[in-house]
């Protein structure tokens, strides 16, 4: 009886950045071995300072033609483009919502296609979407909105993703390459956060804040209030439980039915967040409430007097919802997209979900500060592929108030 033996394939890849010191490197190596192949460095220059790209070009091997085409379905996400990779194939899409099998999915790094001989930037980078070229352009598209006739990058051909690299200032921004801070470095992160955030505004880029219910509970609306106010926060992205309880502590001194002034819980103010969701009703909505002088205080009172936009995205445990609140999940992605336009710093205060699921919608060279007081959440926004996102651990109302004290003047 004769075995047959599958024939060992090969491929030539290269990659080029900051692959040192930004560890890309070794992960190449290691990425390698674990798919159970080999490597064969060709080539590598390092680059002599401290802007300076290295080169690396590798020679592959791996056990047959499947193995290697997941091998290199790994490496193009950590910047290794086949040497001889000619165009990217694309199929066409039949049907709406309906990609080929071996569609291309996106990482969140800055992704290139070679059409027709020309190398052409993906517009809208973000991770878990497909890559559609029409017009001599390339567009990152999700799924839902493919349409019939849309021409679909196929396969890993053609195709060159570049990482973002580590910071080359962090001496300066020590706590950016630490990965997930303790709280015996609060002030120090609390500072970097302050000059990041003034940075940004420099730059003209967006500051964004994703923020949960604790920011209410934990103290932290009257901070928040004071930076959008004092023009720091370009947009607020939460969920209804932020907005009731916001509401809430303006109108009724409560969180939850307790007191914001002494910890203790308001007679019958359990029912308090319903009078408080009954009330913006009653007034035709949040910035009805903000101008007839209802709503006087609080995050989304600052947000309406400032002219910042706040979406609140529904769930399906929401109490009302409040009439601002988008219940449709698709509109509500949207809308969340529409505000990311042009972000280059986000802030996000406890909110585990609403974290997540922005940091996929964002490309991986704009900043991701996650502060909550359990440790998991910064690492899960940081494990589900967002690499640029960094954390702190530590009560996020002492967080705000540290950074309004840092930021704010009056």
């Amino acid at each position: 009886m004769n075995s047959r033996t599958t024939p060992a394939a090969e491929e030539v890849v290269e990659a080029q950045g900051h692959l040192i010191d930004s560890h890309i490197m070794e992960r190449i190596f290691d990425t390698v071995v674990e798919y159970g192949g080999r490597f064969e460095v060709q080539r590598f220059e390092i680059g002599r300072t401290n802007s300076e790209p290295s080169y690396l070009r590798l020679r592959l091997e791996a056990p047959g033609g499947e193995a290697m085409a997941k091998l290199l379905g790994q490496l193009i996400g950590l910047g290794c483009t086949p040497v001889d990779a000619g165009d990217a194939a694309t199929a066409t899409v039949e049907r709406d919502r309906c990609a080929p099998e071996d569609f291309y999915s996106t990482t969140n790094h800055r992704t290139l296609v070679r059409v027709d001989g020309e190398w052409l930037e993906a517009a809208g980078q973000r991770m878990d979407a497909l890559i559609v070229v029409e017009n001599a352009a390339a567009h990152c598209r999700r799924l839902r909105d493919l349409k019939a006739g849309d021409r679909v990058v196929v396969g890993m051909k053609g195709i060159r993703v570049i990482p973002e690299s580590k910071e080359r200032d962090r001496l300066s921004f020590a706590f950016m390459t630490n990965g997930i801070s303790s709280e015996r470095q609060v002030d120090t992160a609390v500072r970097q956060t302050a000059e990041l955030l003034r940075q940004t505004r420099a730059h003209k880029r967006k500051v964004i804040v994703v923020a949960g219910p604790v920011v209410v509970h934990t103290g932290g609306a009257g901070p928040l209030a004071k930076l959008i106010r004092a023009g720091f926060i370009d947009s607020l992205l939460s969920g209804n439980a932020l907005g009731v309880h916001d509401v809430e502590a303006a109108l009724y001194g409560t969180s939850l039915g307790v007191r914001l002034n002494d910890g203790r819980q308001d007679e019958h103010g359990h029912r308090n967040h319903m009078r408080a969701i009954n009330a913006i009703y009653r007034a035709g909505g949040i910035r009805q409430a903000v101008e007839s002088g209802l709503l006087a205080s609080g995050v989304l009172h600052e947000c309406v007097r400032a002219g910042v936009p706040f979406v609140l995205a529904g769930s399906l445990r929401d109490d009302g919802p409040l009439p601002e609140t988008i219940t449709d999940m698709n509109a509500a992605q949207d809308a969340y997209a529409r505000e990311l336009r042009g972000a280059g710093l986000v802030l996000c205060l406890g909110s585990m979900l609403h974290s997540i699921a922005v940091g996929n919608m964002l490309p991986s060279w704009v900043k991701i500060v996650s502060v909550d007081i359990n440790p998991a959440v910064a690492t899960k926004v940081s494990d589900r592929g967002t690499g640029q996102a960094v954390g702190v651990v530590t009560d996020v109302g002492l967080f705000l108030d540290l950074l309004a004290k840092t930021l704010v003047r009056e």
